[in-house]
């Protein structure tokens, strides 16, 4: 371990962690940006235009369906279950994370607030509807017969560099309203949930 890093926690017995992106990279979870903070690649998904127009809802869902297969896959990394075990011996008080992957739970970390959300889990825009990541992959795989047989490159939170008709795919609706449904995670442009940063705001404290 850094030396730096071994005399903080030596310094400080409860700690506050605020994880990144940086966190999950080797667990093969791509991220968005670069060492100088420049974008990798184009920028992310914006949530008005995700509610406003079909076509983006389109592009979305079929490069999330083949993207969410590796994405969901990755298992945590030395990182991940470094903190779950400091948690362990009572040195965490509150862990926050950007990350929408869940690979602290998977460590074992328990007192965790997703910031941004879990891709595992979806929520209608409408009615409030909560449906798992697995109804929409098996729905979108029945609607679009074929699309688990093309190929994509990984991208950051199960994206996937994906490049093909997206005017063809069919998106599910809510079952229950037939209102749009949208990952459970914060997407550019939206906010968080207030009681997630009064959670992280008063782990501080």
């Amino acid at each position: 371990m850094n030396q730096a890093l071994q005399q903080f926690l030596t310094d400080h017995p409860r700690l506050f962690v605020l994880t990144g992106a940086g966190c999950s990279t080797d667990s093969g979870i791509p991220d968005y940006r670069d060492r100088s903070g420049a974008w990798k690649r184009s920028k992310p998904i914006l949530f008005q235009e995700f509610m406003q127009r079909a076509a983006v809802r389109q592009r979305y869902w079929a490069r999330s369906f083949l993207g969410w297969i590796p994405f969901s896959q990755a298992e945590p990394g030395l990182a991940h279950f470094a903190l779950a075990s400091l948690e362990a011996q009572g040195r965490i008080v509150q862990l926050t994370t950007q990350n929408v992957d869940g690979l602290h739970q998977k460590a074992g970390s328990q007192q965790v607030v997703d910031l941004h959300g879990n891709l595992a889990q979806l929520v209608c825009q409408n009615c409030g509807e909560k449906e798992s990541r697995s109804w929409m992959q098996e729905k979108i795989a029945s609607l679009n017969p074929g699309i688990d047989q093309l190929t994509a490159r990984p991208a950051p939170d199960g994206d996937a560099d994906l490049k093909t008709d997206f005017s063809r795919i069919i998106v599910p609706d809510c079952p229950i309203c037939g209102g749009i449904l949208k990952p459970d995670v914060v997407f550019y442009g939206e906010q968080v949930p207030r009681p997630r940063i009064e959670a992280a705001y008063q782990a501080v404290r």
